[in-house]
């Protein structure tokens, strides 16, 4: 049958070092079971030491990659990831109005693992204003969501009020990524579901500077499971598993914050 197949989408930027961004969506999906596409939205110079430059694309482009894909691929889920400033936030919020994609999981992303800001300032309102509103998932790590709601994090309480913040803009589930947390040992990640429900989910933190596209993987990797029909509590428990297994199985690649391993897999899996 033609298209029956599992078809993701990510909109990001690339990583020329292939730790984040597009590279980093595209082998978790695959990793996944999961057949993915992509709209460039940038283009980097970057490695595990920072970026270097970046060149963002032009919106007619933009707009001619959703649509190429919206005219013959069936996608099932897709993602946000870095969107440059605010024509190319636009462009992507156009057509995203525009075509049925799936499901929205949109990943904030601000700032690159050596520093480099990936959102310029005057893109930042869009982002809140016109592209977490179309969200069934959000995924700020705690300076984002920081950032996002104006809520100083010092506690998890802090977190679930910047959770019902989000949700409250719009997003349908949140999950807050703990990360960033002053834990030395464990990293607790707050998820708000749609119905009100929300739970903790705790892992033991890694002693590793191997970290360059966690928030990356984690996205695409719930993308992909909700791609595949798994609920969205369902999608986020293996997106939480699979990312400690990339971190905790790690690879050295490079001189700075290297990549996670995405070739794990998770125990009992059945990608079919």
């Amino acid at each position: 049958m033609i298209n029956d197949y599992p078809q993701a989408l990510t909109i990001a930027g690339t990583d020329s070092g292939g730790g984040a961004g597009i590279p980093a969506d595209v082998k978790t999906m695959q990793m996944r079971g999961v057949y993915s596409a992509m709209v460039v939205v940038a283009v980097t110079a970057q490695n595990t030491l920072g970026m270097q430059d970046a060149l963002p694309m032009p919106e007619k482009l933009i707009d001619e990659q959703f649509a190429s894909i919206a005219d013959d691929l069936k996608i099932r889920a897709c993602k946000t990831g870095m969107l440059a400033d605010p024509i190319r936030v636009r462009a992507v919020v156009r057509n995203l109005k525009k075509y049925d994609l799936g499901p929205l999981i949109v990943d904030p992303v601000m700032v690159a693992k050596g520093g480099a800001k990936l959102l310029s300032d005057d893109a930042f309102a869009i982002v809140r204003d016109e592209l977490i509103p179309l969200a069934s998932l959000v995924t700020p790590n705690i300076p984002e969501a920081c950032e996002l709601t104006g809520i100083a994090i010092k506690d998890k309480n802090n977190i679930k009020k910047a959770a019902r913040k989000l949700q409250k803009s719009g997003a349908k589930n949140v999950l807050i990524k703990g990360g960033h947390a002053e834990s030395s040992d464990k990293a607790d990640d707050y998820i708000l579901f749609e119905d009100g429900n929300d739970m903790w989910l705790t892992a033991p933190r890694v002693n590793t500077k191997n970290t360059h596209g966690t928030g990356d993987t984690i996205s695409a990797c719930i993308t992909a499971e909700i791609a595949k029909g798994h609920s969205m509590e369902q999608a986020i428990m293996i997106g939480k598993t699979y990312v400690e297994k990339t971190i905790s199985k790690g690879i050295n690649v490079g001189h700075g914050h290297g990549p996670l391993n995405h070739w794990v897999k998770i125990e009992g899996d059945d990608l079919k």
